[in-house]
Parts: structure tokens; C-alpha cells; sequence
């Protein structure tokens, strides 16, 4: 029998604290002034893009613009698009799903495991017989929310669980594998860009605590718009399971100087922590890429790819693919510290071409 602390009805209570802290953080004001730059930052790039092929662009509301130039027009909302059908999002966004469709290609994909709370022993069962470190997410959704790394034990992996479940009924645990996090940019196939995305990190100032300085963080995205960051820094297990492994709390204050890892997820970070990957990058990885983003059925795909040394092919850095997304977020390939990819400016002019033929199309 597995101790109490794995039985359902504990993650089950967990998860009700989970929740209620969820829905107080996204009614904050400072998260609702995060989503009104991460608006902006679409809004502006897409004007850029059309401005640059000589379109016009107007608003209809929900943040949805539509491009026209001449009778063929696009629209478009921040990074939804034409691009994917229905499908190929709705098949995306199972994670566990992709994982047997690159599994068929032989791509290399995390050990993982399928549960729910009702079967948090299966997944005990799991992590006890990992040599490791695990990884514990929802299976459905995206942007990093509810992911938690360095599950270690059954404790570990209920609160993880718990946090997971406020984002999807259906979860997973993965084998955590060592490395740093690329993402693939493909479109139709050809890779266009490549980010190493870092963990976000803070300096200490040698008074405050880690907490002050991740709300003093926060406040210098707020102030500097939509370009310093796609998102505020949220506290939860991840942090929480990062900074311990640096011996670290929330009340700990570090000595002047000392970089401080926050998360290992990487959805939170910064400017300062992409840098330009595509030359980094081995023929043999940038091949599987373009193999999971064709198997999955996606056109513009971001493929996260975890490994030691881009440089090798996975099988020998033991690195794998750990997701391919559709509607991948475009900030990180504008804002990096070594100059910008203009995905907006490379896709319309295809949007635009896409309008026509389909406008051939149904006239036939």
C-alpha cells in the first residue's frame, strides 16, 4: 500500500487551494495590465508587418485585426492566425498524443506516464521508478502553466499534481531530462528560427528577500511595456521545487551578487534570457524538427527541443522533443539579446496570398 499522503482525496484537497490561489491571481491588476501589453506587442507587430507590404490594418474588437491589401485581406488575433486548421491545434495540445505520433517516427520523447488524481498511485508508482528527477504538467494547455520540474518523491509529486489540475483534469508525468530548452521555428517545414531560452533569473541585491526582488521584478516589466517580457513572473511549485535545490526560499536573502535560478520552466523568463540559437543548431536536430512538426500535422510550429549540446544529434546528447506547438508565441524571436526574428513580417504576405486562393477557390 502506498502511505496516505498518495491517496486521492489529499491531492484532491490540494488542489482545491491551488485553484482558489489561481482565480485571486488572474482577477490582480497587474496581471490584467500584463495581458493589455502582451496585446500591444501583437497589435504593434502585426501594423509593422503590414506597413512594411503596403496593407492596411483595422480593428474589429477582441483583438482581432484584419489585414487588407487590395480585395485580399487576413485577420488575425496576437498569434492566431490562418495558418493551422482546427485540427492540427486540437491534436497539438495533447501532449500525451503527440508523444505517440513522434513515437511512430522514432523522434525521441520523454518516458512518461498518463494519470489523474483518481490515479496519483499510478503515478507514484512512476516516479519511484525513475533514476531522476521528474516532471509533472498538465496533458491539455500550453504557456508553461502548471508545469512542475524536480519531482523527486510522493510529497513532491502531490503537490505537483494538485497544481497541475487547476489546468487540465488530465496529466502527466515525465522523466526529466538534463539540458537547456530550443525552440524550433518552422514554417512549412523550413526551419526560420531558433531561440535558447534560459530560466529566468534575478541578482540579489544582498538586502531583499527572493520575494521582494521578483515583485520588484515584475514592476520594471510593467514599466518597460511589452518588450522586456511576455509575461510577469508567477510564484508556484516549480519555483518553489527550483529554489530549494539551491537551498533557497521565498525569505531567503541571498549575498550581493549571487544570480538566483527562479524556475526551471523557462515560460516566464525574459529578454535577457533568449538568445539566437539557429547556428547552434546540428543538421541532424533541425531535421527532426521538420519530421515532428509534419507528423503532428503543423505549419508554423514551435518545437521545444531539450538537450545538452545542440550541437550532436539527440540520441547522442540523451536529448528529446518535448512538444510541438501550434500558435507559438512570437515574442521570444523579437526580443532576444542578440537581435530579433520578424515572424509577423515573414508569414503575411503568405496570409495575404492564402486569401486569394481561397477566394479562387470558392468561386469554383
Amino acid at each position: 500500500m502506498f502511505p496516505t499522503i498518495c491517496q486521492p482525496g489529499v491531492a484532491k484537497i490540494l488542489y482545491v487551494g491551488y485553484r482558489v490561489r489561481e482565480a485571486f491571481r488572474v482577477r490582480r491588476s497587474d496581471t490584467h495590465l500584463a495581458l493589455e501589453h502582451r496585446s500591444r506587442f501583437y497589435t504593434e507587430l502585426w501594423r509593422d508587418a503590414a506597413s512594411k507590404c503596403g496593407a492596411s490594418i483595422e480593428a474589429l474588437g477582441d483583438e482581432i485585426l484584419e489585414i487588407r491589401l487590395g480585395h485580399d485581406y487576413t485577420r488575425v488575433q496576437q498569434n492566431t492566425t490562418a495558418i493551422d486548421q482546427a485540427i492540427a491545434v486540437a491534436v497539438s495540445k495533447s501532449k500525451p498524443l503527440v508523444h505517440r505520433i513522434l513515437a511512430k517516427k522514432r523522434l525521441r520523447t520523454p518516458t512518461y506516464c498518463e494519470f489523474t488524481l483518481d490515479e496519483i498511485a499510478k503515478a507514484a508508482s512512476f516516479v519511484e521508478n525513475i533514476a531522476g528527477r521528474c516532471v509533472v504538467k498538465p496533458a491539455n494547455g500550453g504557456g508553461g502553466q502548471g508545469v512542475t520540474t524536480g519531482v523527486i518523491g510522493k510529497l513532491d509529486l502531490v503537490r505537483a499534481a494538485a497544481h497541475a489540475a487547476v489546468y487540465s483534469p488530465d496529466l502527466m508525468v515525465e522523466q526529466q531530462v538534463p539540458g537547456d530548452v530550443y525552440r524550433l521555428l518552422y514554417f512549412d517545414g523550413l526551419l526560420i528560427d531558433a531561440v535558447l531560452r534560459r530560466p529566468p533569473t534575478l541578482i540579489s541585491d544582498g538586502k531583499s528577500t527572493i520575494r521582494e526582488l521578483i515583485r520588484l521584478e515584475n514592476e520594471t516589466r510593467l514599466d518597460a511595456g511589452p518588450n522586456l517580457a511576455h509575461a510577469l513572473i508567477v510564484i508556484d511549485t516549480d519555483m518553489r521545487s527550483t529554489l530549494a535545490k539551491q537551498e533557497f526560499t521565498l525569505s531567503s536573502v541571498p549575498p550581493k551578487g549571487v544570480v538566483i535560478t527562479l524556475k526551471t520552466v523557462i515560460n516566464d523568463n525574459s529578454q535577457r534570457d533568449n538568445f539566437a540559437a539557429k547556428h547552434l543548431l546540428c543538421k541532424s536536430i533541425v531535421e527532426d524538427g521538420a519530421v515532428a512538426a509534419e507528423a503532428v500535422g503543423v505549419r508554423l510550429a514551435g518545437i521545444d527541443v531539450i538537450t545538452p549540446d545542440p550541437g550532436v544529434p539527440l540520441a547522442e546528447s540523451g536529448g528529446v522533443i518535448l512538444e510541438v506547438n501550434t500558435t507559438p508565441s512570437y515574442h521570444h524571436h523579437y526580443y532576444k539579446r542578440d537581435g530579433g526574428y520578424p515572424v509577423a513580417a515573414h508569414l503575411l504576405p503568405y496570409l495575404l496570398a492564402k486569401s486569394v486562393a481561397e477566394q479562387h477557390t470558392t468561386a469554383a
